[in-house]
């Protein structure tokens, strides 16, 4: 099994930067993709950011000019790096390992990390 945590959200003023943190259980390698997720109040869960096992990266589109997915391997740790933040930016973040146990496609999610944008 895997687990992850999440860690360096906050409050942030419109215009600034976080750099969001997950770190895994265990080698980031064994697992197939990790991503970000983000849920805003009243709305339903949406993809911001992926990288595969290969290093292959995969962003929302309207979120692709002010994200970059990022990860450190011999920390086990994937990092969102959000820039020019807006007050609509304002969710729980979420991230996610996605992984193969026997042949099925399991995730393991963190508990969420809040982001606060004030304008």
């Amino acid at each position: 099994q895997v687990q992850v945590a999440e860690s360096g959200g906050g409050l942030a003023q419109a215009g600034g930067s976080l750099r969001l943190s997950c770190t895994a259980s265990r080698n980031i390698l064994t697992i197939d993709s990790m991503g970000w997720y983000r849920q805003a109040p009243g709305k339903q869960r949406e993809l911001v950011a992926a990288i595969t096992r290969r290093g292959d990266t995969n962003y929302a589109e309207s979120l692709k000019d002010r994200v970059t997915i990022s990860r450190d391997i011999p920390k086990d740790t994937v990092y969102l790096q959000m820039n020019s933040l807006k007050p609509e930016d304002t969710a729980v973040y979420y991230c996610a390992a996605h992984y193969y146990i026997d042949y099925s496609l399991t995730t393991a999610w963190g508990s969420g990390t809040q982001v606060t944008v004030s304008s």
